[in-house]
């Protein structure tokens, strides 16, 4: 600082203008220019700065509210979807148990169809059997009145051809068996088909 005040000072004894003060004439031009520079910058670029500053402004706050109303949209699409999940959740149990219930009727449906299919079967059976049963008691008549015939008209000598008269004696001797087991059914039931013979 003390070079400064020595060099200001030996500038003013040797009559030379301070450059550190300017001249009237330069401070009265550059006070106008800045005047007239400001003046054109307030009238225009700095509304186009005001403007672009607003819409900037205007954008980041509209960014903002969209966000807001963006982010409050989103949450009411999350609460939908949970709602829609829950119904959704809801609807599959439902389902679900509907499906178990048609799943048991259709079983006891089955088991019906099929004890009653099982009964048919078996009351086939039952008249089968009997039918083979008669057919067979027939068969065994008829070869049983064959011998019986035979076998009588040895024994007593004369000759049993005669139709009716055959029919007749095997008739009697089979329902004389018939009776006789009917009556005793435990001695009949403990003798073997052979045994009998």
């Amino acid at each position: 600082m003390d070079r400064l005040a020595m060099l200001l000072a030996a500038t003013e004894e040797e009559g030379e203008p301070n450059p550190l003060l300017p001249h009237l004439s330069e401070l009265i031009v550059g006070s106008v220019a800045f005047g007239l520079l400001l003046l054109f910058l307030s009238w225009k670029v700095f509304p186009v700065f005001e403007k672009t500053f607003a819409e900037r402004r205007d954008a980041i706050e509209g960014g903002m509210e969209r966000a807001k109303t963006a982010e409050e949209e989103a949450k009411e699409t999350l609460a939908q979807y949970r709602e829609q999940l829950a119904d959704a959740r809801h609807e599959a149990a439902r389902l679900r148990e509907t499906a178990r219930e048609q799943g048991a009727q259709i079983i006891v449906e089955m088991r019906e169809q099929a004890q009653s299919e099982s009964r048919r079967l078996v009351e086939q059976a039952h008249q089968q059997i009997e039918a083979d049963k008669s057919a067979a008691l027939n068969q065994l008549r008829i070869e049983v009145g064959t011998l019986a015939t035979v076998l009588a008209g040895r024994i007593v000598g004369e000759s049993l051809e005669d139709d009716a008269r055959q029919r007749r004696v095997v008739d009697r001797f089979l329902d004389d068996l018939e009776t006789r087991a009917d009556s005793d059914p435990s001695s009949t039931s403990d003798q073997s088909p052979k045994s009998r013979a």
